[in-house]
């Protein structure tokens, strides 16, 4: 998956909530997803068009309805890509490289 779509579905708070709602129950129907949230239902529709095609949310059919589940891994593609080369090393020290600006005697 491209990981502009990802950053993308992630960055609207809708969809992160939706995401939640999934990932604390998974196999969620539109209108339990929509429940309690001041959102049509076309509204709940258009959020989860975007998290399928970032490959955040798949979609199975049982009878007539349609059930939602999240898909850990672009997240945690993400995570390893992009956030975890941050959280090692000298970057997982808070004052590591300002420390090393403000010592610099050339400076």
């Amino acid at each position: 998956m491209d990981d502009d779509r990802i950053f993308k579905a992630l960055a609207d708070p809708t969809r992160r909530m939706l995401l939640d709602r999934l990932l604390a129950r998974d196999g969620r129907t539109l209108g339990d997803l929509g429940s309690g949230v001041e959102l049509t239902r076309f509204g709940v529709m258009k959020h989860l068009r975007v998290l399928e095609d970032a490959g955040l949310v798949v979609t199975r059919r049982r009878g007539r309805e349609k059930l939602h589940f999240l898909d850990p891994v672009p997240i945690r593609r993400i995570h390893d890509r992009w956030i975890g080369r941050y959280t090692e090393g000298p970057a997982a020290l808070p004052a590591g490289p300002r420390r090393c600006v403000e010592e610099d005697p050339r400076a």
